[in-house]
């Protein structure tokens, strides 16, 4: 029992060091918001490292880029998996295909069929123009007429 009681005390003080350390911290310097101020040490950065460190990235990036595009230009195969060989995935592409084509072709008999409506349309749209343009027919007269009685003599 004693060895344990050792390291109970041990982390005793352990947890205790540590609140006390964290009370006798100052507050951060930032006030209300929790964002990293990045000007914050600046001054002690060198910046021939970083330029360094910007220009190996830059040229990792080139040389990555330019190897993907000559794969891909060159020798797609060993990039691109071969579709052939999922079997479910190449019926369901095909049976895709199949039915585009079946869409397009129902869509040339439909075109088909609205083109001599829409010529109908188009001909009775014309029709009541014309008619709207000409003139109108002269109104009748309505209503009681006045005959004279020739007179005898």
């Amino acid at each position: 029992m004693a060895p344990s009681l050792n390291v109970l005390l041990l982390v005793l003080a352990v947890a205790t060091v540590t609140v006390l350390g964290q009370r006798r911290r100052p507050a951060s310097t930032s006030t209300s918001t929790d964002e990293w101020n990045y000007r914050d040490g600046s001054e002690r950065v060198n910046m021939r490292g970083v330029a360094n460190l910007t220009l190996i990235l830059d040229n990792w990036r080139f040389d990555i880029l330019a190897q993907m595009r000559g794969l891909l230009q060159n020798d797609h195969q060993a990039l691109l998996p071969d579709y052939a060989r999922i079997q479910p995935l190449s019926e369901a592409l095909d049976d895709l295909y199949k039915e585009f084509n079946a869409l397009k072709a129902h869509l040339g008999d439909l075109t088909e069929k609205f083109s001599t409506i829409e010529t109908f349309i188009d001909e009775v749209k014309a029709d009541r123009t014309n008619a709207a343009q000409a003139p109108p027919p002269v109104p009748r007269q309505t209503g009681r007429r006045l005959i004279k009685k020739k007179t005898t003599s």
